[in-house]
Formats: structure tokens, sequence, C-alpha cells
């Protein structure tokens, strides 16, 4: 009879702790289905920004690399967005049309940045004003103020076989991209006999001295 009662004791309880665990359970699964909820709220609502912020660059002409037709635009193109690169070139200068490669790529690639060019010929007031004497030359915008610039391929390895990767390397380094890959070393790449690359510093970029800019035409 002891036996018994202790039996029915036991399956009670067992059954009690059962009960219990079950209702955990049960109230385990329902919190994360509210999380995962929360979760895809809050997905949607950042997907939806950013569609709604990428609609707005492409609405000002990112996402594509484009010729503005004089200086005065420039001011213009600069004021309506927070990132821009613009490239200095002149159309004797064959290593402009290279330059152009890469950042029609990288345009496409980093919507949130404008990329832009204009024929040093036709910005005199410009070129004097930035004192742009090598080319090409890119002046790296952010805000509408000039923050660094990038003059010829010194600091892309000194060859003309540089990577689109080397170029974007370079850009992020300067803030103008979101730039994801480690900043303190270039991307890997072939390197020829007598090029080289140079290391940057993050901290030397911002307020960069004027001595980059001297130089002839690198064609």
């Amino acid at each position: 009879m002891e036996q018994q009662i202790l039996a029915q004791v036991l399956e009670q309880s067992a059954k009690m702790v059962e009960e219990q665990v079950d209702a955990q359970l049960r109230e385990l699964d329902q919190l994360d289905e509210e999380e995962l909820e929360r979760l895809k709220e809050r997905r949607l609502d950042a997907l939806k920004k950013a569609q709604k912020q990428k609609q707005e660059w492409l609405s000002k002409g990112h996402g594509e690399y484009k010729e503005i037709p004089s200086e005065k635009d420039f001011f213009g193109e600069a004021k309506e967005s927070k990132n821009m690169v613009c490239h200095f070139y002149r159309d004797s200068t064959f290593r402009c049309k290279i330059m152009d490669k890469h950042l029609a790529i990288l345009a496409k690639k980093h919507v949130e940045t404008k990329f832009i060019k204009l024929n040093v010929e036709k910005a005199p007031f410009l070129s004097e004003r930035l004192r742009i004497k090598a080319i090409p030359t890119l002046a790296l915008l952010i805000d509408g103020k000039t923050k660094d610039y990038v003059v010829g391929f010194s600091d892309l390895g000194n060859t003309d076989e540089f990577s689109t990767e080397m170029l974007e390397w370079r850009l992020g380094c300067a803030d103008v991209i979101n730039y994801s890959g480690n900043r303190m070393e270039p991307p890997s790449q072939t390197k020829k006999p007598g090029s080289k690359f140079t290391k940057i510093e993050k901290k030397t970029i911002r307020g960069r001295g004027r001595d980059s800019d001297s130089g002839s035409d690198d064609d």
C-alpha cells in the first residue's frame, strides 16, 4: 500500500515537473517567435531605409561615372552629395583613361559616393584653387570640402597595371567610400619590377600637405 502511494506521488510529481517544463518551453517558444518578429520588423525597416537612401543617391547622379561640363557644375555637385570623387583629367593624358576604367567600376559598386570627371582645361579657376598640377588627380570631397588627393599612380603601386581593388582601398583610406577591407594594408596583387606600394597611415590623410599636388603632368 505504501509503495502504491509512493508510486502515485512520484508519478504526480513527475507529471507536475513535466507540465512545468512544457509550460516553460512554450513560453520560450513564444518569446523566440516574438523576438524573431521584432528582428524581422527591424530588418524590414532597415531595408526600407536603405532602399530609400539608395533611391535618393541615384536621383542625385550616384551609381554612374559621369563628366560635368564646367567647373561651375563642380560646386553644385559637391553641395548635394556628402561624398564625392572628382577626376581632373586631360584628353591627351593616357593614364587618365586608365583611371576612367577603374572609376566607372567603383561608381556602380559604391552608390554612396558620387563619381565625376572634369576636363582640367575647362577648369582654370578650380585647378588654381585646388592647386591641381599633376594629371590625373582625384580630389576626394566629404561634406563639400576637399579632404584628400590621389595624385597620379604613386599611391597605387606606381604602375599602370594597378587593380580596381587597389584604388578602392586608397579611396577607403580617405573615408570617401564605405570600405569594408583592411585599411592598414593594400590588397595583395602581383607586383611588377620597379613597382612599389605606399602604406598609408589613416591619420595622415586628412589635412594632407600640398606637396603631393606638385609635379608635372603624369603622361
